[in-house]
């Protein structure tokens, strides 16, 4: 993999496991050639993130929506930052640049970037692995409830198991680049295309 998003908080949260998580996963991409596309913030975990790249040379790309293009919340060290019109146009344009996804913890616009990554890639839209680093257990009832949605006849196992989880940066890393996308349902892709 070339480059990665990384959908994750413009907070710290309260534990700092998620912080040093933000950071060996930085350093993670940088021993292993890995660019990363973000936000394009330089607060709570997208800074820590950023900067831990930054600092060490690796490649940094910053999408972010004009709305959020302030001086306290952009990261001023991104050479390369674009900068788009909408939230909608922000996850457009990180997909175009990326062979995959990992979402690290974050509030609303974390799970919103996620969820809608994981709707393309039921619909077919997308083929590109999807990947949870689920730190200190962070993600856990959200887990339970996609299992709680399989279990209620509202999603599919197969659309459930699209979602990669792992608890190290490890074993995450070995599901994505391992992942092969399932075949397209010729009658999904028919109508989504």
């Amino acid at each position: 993999m070339n480059k990665i998003v990384v959908f994750c908080g413009s907070s710290l949260g309260f534990h700092p496991r998620y912080k040093e998580a933000a950071i060996d996963l930085g350093n993670y991409f940088v021993e292993n050639n890995i660019g990363l596309v973000y936000g394009g913030g330089k607060i709570g975990m997208m800074g820590v993130l950023s900067s831990t790249i930054l600092e060490r040379n690796g490649e940094v790309i910053g999408v972010i929506p004009k709305l959020l293009e302030k001086e306290e919340v952009i990261h001023p060290g991104v050479e390369e930052m674009i900068v788009c019109k909408t939230m909608s146009e922000r996850k457009v344009l990180m997909s175009k640049l990326v062979d995959g996804y990992i979402t690290l913890p974050g509030g609303f616009g974390t799970l919103d970037e996620l969820f809608e990554a994981l709707t393309l890639r039921q619909l077919q839209i997308e083929q590109k692995p999807i990947g949870l680093l689920n730190v200190n257990g962070f993600f856990d009832a959200i887990l339970l409830q996609l299992d709680k949605m399989v279990a209620e006849g509202y999603l599919k196992q197969s659309n459930r198991n699209l979602l990669l989880v792992g608890d190290s940066i490890t074993s995450l890393m070995d599901q994505m680049h391992s992942y092969v996308a399932p075949e397209r349902n010729p009658i999904i892709h028919k109508i989504v295309s």
